[in-house]
């Protein structure tokens, strides 16, 4: 793995190290002097468990060490130029960057990518599948990338998906989506927005109509970009997803007949629980944990619907996702390291 060194990192050496099928995970960082050279250097609750050297990246020793599958937890104009060489050494990837999920060069634009080799970015950006296992789990074993989705998009999809793919959300209507992160959200960095004096006994409103997980979750969605609009919030907690999402029905429904439809859509996905009316998810159920929690309220005139989804934005909004992408790249449990 590359990148380590950030919340998601700490996250995916954590599964990798306790997942029945692997070895202790070879990390690795950009350059042999970028940094500490150990991971419990940077975070001391790694100590004791026999060290997590960081080495610094050499294709010929990857070949040496025999590694097959190289997860990048880097930043996005990293793993964009980072991929085509590891593709091109024979390696499968995981990205849980923003590098290769968007297919529209239009959505792509706000990442203001810089390809050394156009061609060869746009051959990959064709074939990279985008992995929410729930949407694509079945183009995954044959995948050599595998682009991971962003914490939001993944929260907003999942509770989107199941209606939009059945024809029931009245799309011209628009969808809105209001969605709350914690600040590990935002990533290690430290910025004036997530200084604690900032973040503290606040809650406040970002990038709105311009956030960069906007694009994913209109092209995975079949919408255009009119039809959703998201604003993302901080919320003053270190993790955690929770987004509300209003629709409009295209007919009146029962309570009953949308649990149903959220119930058929993600029949035999271990790692998404719907909750039944009234009863509706919160933060504190899903925290360090896969799942990703689904609940709704339908107005009384049957047509109004109210959608919750909450998530661990490290775990199924990330590493923990990225780790179910893995099992089903291998044909492995779909479960396994992440119980």
């Amino acid at each position: 793995m590359l990148g380590a060194s950030g919340y998601t990192g700490l996250e995916l050496t954590r599964i990798l190290e306790r997942h029945p099928r692997l070895e202790k995970p070879s990390l690795l960082r950009r350059e042999a002097s970028d940094g500490a050279a150990d991971l419990a250097e940077i975070f001391p609750e790694l100590s004791g468990n026999g060290g997590y050297p960081l080495r610094a990246l050499s294709w010929p020793e990857v070949k040496r060490q025999g590694i097959e599958l190289l997860f990048l937890a880097t930043p996005h104009a990293a793993s964009r130029a980072l991929v085509p060489e590891a593709v091109a050494q024979g390696l499968r990837v995981i990205d849980l960057s923003g590098a290769w999920r968007l297919k529209e060069a239009q959505h792509r634009a706000i990442y203001s990518f810089q390809d050394a080799d156009a061609v060869t970015a746009a051959e990959l950006t064709s074939r990279a599948v985008y992995g929410l296992p729930e949407l694509n789990g079945d183009r995954l074993a044959s995948a050599h990338l595998v682009a991971n989705p962003g914490c939001y998009a993944t929260s907003v999809i999942l509770a989107l998906l199941p209606l939009l793919k059945s024809g029931l959300i009245d799309q011209e209507r628009g969808i809105i989506s209001d969605s709350k992160s914690g600040v590990s959200g935002a990533g290690k960095a430290p910025s004036s927005r997530t200084h604690f004096v900032s973040v503290a006994d606040n809650l406040s409103a970002y990038s709105v109509f311009n956030h960069r997980h906007l694009g994913e979750m209109v092209e995975q969605l079949g919408l255009n970009d009119t039809q959703l609009t998201f604003t993302p919030h901080l919320l003053p907690i270190p993790r955690g997803i929770l987004s509300t999402i209003y629709v409009h029905l295209k007919k009146a429904m029962k309570p009953a007949e949308v649990e149903s439809c959220l119930r058929n859509f993600y029949g035999g996905k271990h790692w998404i629980r719907v909750f039944a009316t009234p009863k509706l998810p919160e933060l504190q159920f899903s925290l360090h944990t896969n799942y990703c929690d689904l609940g709704f309220c339908l107005a009384e005139d049957g047509q109004r619907l109210v959608l919750l989804s909450c998530l661990d934005n490290l775990l199924k909004g990330a590493a923990g996702q990225a780790v179910q992408n893995m099992n089903l790249m291998y044909g492995w449990g779909e479960r396994e390291g992440l119980q």
